[in-house]
């Protein structure tokens, strides 16, 4: 089993997480939230770890992958939003001309991050609009389900499209390193098995 494959899988697990914490209570994790989006502008690493900082930073992630997979009370409306994600990555990767929008957004917005942390308003911001030029026009269109409250409020919809764009990042490199649907269809509990392993061995770690 490839651990890479499933820390990039985590970290697709971590971004929906996220936004059903946005969606649902307004917040979400800060040290989470800032290892999903500083991994968009992580356009080329020597490893998966490197492009979440480190597996420590993918604990939730892992987490909650192990309890869809193998807890009793699983999340249809996370779950949901995983398998789009994994979908709309396929539609991205047959669209050239989007990918090389979202290529140049990214590239444009290295300067800012000279000054600028990765969850800064202004990075935020500028990722969600990347979103909807680049990803919002593709299928499946990702329905996010919770309190309008929240989801009515333009910076938690800001924030809830940039995880999203972070998501579709991860399972870009799911893919990269031999990530298939048939795998989480068939053989979910292979990597929930992994997750568990990682998780046992960084809690280890400290």
């Amino acid at each position: 089993m490839n651990e890479a494959r499933v820390l990039a899988l985590a970290g697709v697990f971590q971004a929906a997480s996220l936004v059903r914490s946005l969606a649902r209570e307004g917040d979400c994790d800060g040290d989470a939230l800032t290892t999903c989006i500083a991994s968009v502008f992580k356009l080329e690493s020597d490893s998966a770890a490197d492009v979440f900082g480190g597996s420590e930073h993918l604990r939730t992630g892992l987490r909650v992958l192990v309890e869809q997979v193998e807890g009793r009370q699983r999340d249809s409306a996370l779950l949901g939003v995983v398998a789009n994600v994994l979908r709309l990555e396929r539609s991205l990767a047959r669209d050239s001309a989007a990918n090389r929008r979202l290529e140049e957004g990214l590239n444009g917005m290295q300067r800012q991050l000279l000054h600028f942390e990765p969850i800064h308003p202004t990075i935020l911001a500028r990722l969600a609009d990347l979103y909807c030029s680049c990803l919002s026009g593709l299928r499946p269109r990702i329905i996010v389900v919770g309190n309008p409250l929240y989801l009515q409020q333009p910076v938690q919809a800001q924030r809830i499209r940039a995880l999203l764009l972070a998501a579709v990042r991860a399972a870009v490199l799911w893919r990269q390193l031999g990530g298939r649907r048939w795998q989480l269809l068939l053989r979910p509990r292979r990597e929930a098995m992994v997750a568990r392993g990682m998780l046992t061995a960084s809690a280890l770690r400290g």
